[in-house]
């Protein structure tokens, strides 16, 4: 299953080291979140690391983010939306068809950002292009498992979550269980 990434815009207020003041901004994150409720609930709770004791954010809008894919990189300050056209060869017409796709990628400047493009596409079987590379204007980008969580630490709260889940073998239990919702629901 792909993720799906939310766009929050985030009114703050934040500190403009130009001026040594505090001053409210309005910047867009990216969460990753199975609805708009979560993300919503995601970007509060994350928001709380940047926010000082009882200041509050007012989140001005969520929508269904258009990247592909976000990567990463160590050492990188800014993202980077790069627009890669895959090219088909369509054999019915004869011609070559592009579909477009973005990336989000995290490097220091456009060139890092095409080359840190160019990495990530290296093991693709297609034929590519990148007509353009852009500074986003995404701040920070928030997953939904952190980079320190393993892969054997994501199974395990996995099957944790799917061994909380009641479960029944006896058909007489399940009748039951299905009667007791149905009376309590009235």
């Amino acid at each position: 299953m792909s993720a799906t990434w939310y766009e929050c815009k985030v009114k703050y207020r934040k500190f403009d080291e130009a001026s040594a003041t505090q001053k409210v901004k309005t910047e867009p994150f990216l969460v990753d979140a199975v609805s708009y409720t979560e993300a919503e609930s995601r970007i509060t709770e994350e928001m709380a690391a940047y926010l000082m004791e009882g200041e509050e954010i007012k989140i001005t809008n969520i929508k269904v983010a258009n990247f592909a894919e976000i990567h990463p990189f160590e050492n990188s300050d800014r993202w980077f939306k790069s627009k890669i056209s895959l090219i088909a060869f369509d054999e019915e017409s004869g011609k070559e068809r592009k579909t477009n796709m973005y990336l989000l990628v995290q490097a220091n400047d456009v060139k890092e950002a095409y080359e840190n493009t160019l990495t990530t596409m290296k093991d693709t079987m297609g034929e590519f292009t990148i007509p353009a590379v852009s500074e986003s204007p995404i701040v920070d980008v928030f997953p939904y498992f952190s980079g320190d969580e393993d892969e054997s630490e994501r199974l395990e709260k996995f099957t944790r979550l799917k061994e909380s889940i009641p479960t029944y073998n006896d058909e007489n239990e399940e009748l039951a269980m299905a009667d007791s919702l149905t009376v309590e629901a009235e």
